[in-house]
């Protein structure tokens, strides 16, 4: 895997997450009490034996560059290769907001040209996954694919007008694509994972922006397919895996993981998930605390009662509280009497005393960073 690179592009559409990512991409988004999104991914590739990771940021990025850091603890700050992260590169014509895909790679063509590796791994970041991409990419070479995509069948991904989905024949090459369908006709679902050439994006990339073209899926994906100019192929991921996309999915996400199958599954022994390590003393439960089928991180003080709930470090739930359904991100605080039901509670967001919200379960609260209720 020595002659593999790994990209990450951070740059989708947020507008459905609302309150949620108007300081932070998505793939910095908190999840699973310790985590953020990106870990996932960037986990996948140093677990395939990758040690050239670009992550491209386009806006709200500093949480997300604050939790990578030097990349240290996916063992990515050695002298040669490691983690990069490319923020936009300003000039008159670009004020750091891609139109696409494409605009992105375009404007970090340089990273291309410092990489040593041959074979490319792309990735968006809003699919949270934790793929064997060794086998992935093996697959890629055994078939001397010119592309080849990750799909899932989980009918939980397909989305009305989003989203793109393909036709494959028995030996496992794309036939036709669906790029945002008002109603996908087809059960594989591209999980916006991709295998190429180093050489090879650089060619499409730079005659698609040529032509004033943005779209990855449907500008050179979908012409490579129809013109039969390439060959394209796919592989089946069959774990499973979640999309980001707005604060339902998110919340569902986290629900999930509450579950020991889904977090075992996701969790691989392994295949092992690492993110930014901060140090916080042990959770705290006082002697009348309740906590049931919950996500407790470390650094929490626990005095009253929480049910299927996920907190993450440092929050605190006074005596006489009850949380039930509910995310509270990195040193919330819910106070004395108060009760709060399918919510999410942003960074340092406080729920004061006898405060009641009930939120829809299908529709949860999100109260913003730094709130106070």
């Amino acid at each position: 895997m020595k002659d593999i690179m790994g990209l990450i592009y951070t740059g989708e559409n947020d507008a459905r997450l609302r309150e949620l990512t108007v300081t932070r991409a998505i793939a910095a988004m908190p999840v699973a009490g310790r985590y953020r999104v990106i870990d996932f991914l960037v986990s996948s590739m140093v677990n395939a034996g990758m040690k050239n990771i670009g992550v491209i940021t386009q806006k709200n990025y500093h949480s997300l560059m604050d939790h990578l850091g030097s990349g240290k603890e996916w063992d990515l700050h050695g002298k040669n290769n490691g983690l990069h992260i490319l923020p936009p590169f300003l000039t008159r014509e670009n004020v750091g907001l891609y139109p696409g895909l494409l605009d992105a790679l375009r404007s970090n063509s340089n990273f291309f040209v410092r990489s040593k590796q041959e074979i490319l791994v792309l990735s968006n970041s809003s699919i949270i996954y934790n793929a064997r991409l060794d086998e992935l990419v093996q697959f890629y070479q055994d078939t001397n694919a010119d592309i080849t995509l990750l799909y899932t069948k989980d009918p939980t991904m397909k989305r009305d007008e989003y989203g793109t989905y393909l036709q494959l024949d028995k030996s496992g090459n794309v036939t036709d694509m669906e790029v945002q369908p008002t109603h996908p006709g087809y059960d594989n679902v591209y999980m916006q994972v991709m295998v190429i050439k180093r050489e090879l994006i650089k060619e499409l990339v730079d005659k698609a922006v040529s032509h004033g073209q943005h779209s990855m899926d449907r500008d050179i994906l979908l012409r490579l397919v129809q013109d039969r100019s390439a060959k394209v192929n796919a592989y089946e991921y069959k774990g499973k895996c979640w999309m980001i996309d707005s604060v339902q999915s998110y919340f569902k996400f986290n629900m999930d993981i509450l579950d020991p199958k889904m977090r075992k599954g996701l969790f691989r022994e392994d295949m092992p998930v690492f993110t930014k390590v901060r140090d916080e003393m042990p959770a705290c439960y006082g002697d009348d605390a309740t906590t049931v089928n919950s996500l407790v991180a470390d650094g929490c003080q626990v005095d009253g009662t929480v049910e299927n709930s996920i907190l993450f470090r440092g929050v605190k739930i006074a005596a006489g509280a009850h949380v039930k359904n509910c995310i509270i991100m990195q040193d919330g605080q819910v106070h004395e009497g108060a009760y709060i039901e399918n919510c999410i509670l942003d960074k340092q967001a406080v729920i004061k005393r006898n405060s009641k919200l009930i939120g829809p379960e299908a529709y949860p609260i999100v109260i913003g960073k730094d709130v106070v209720i």
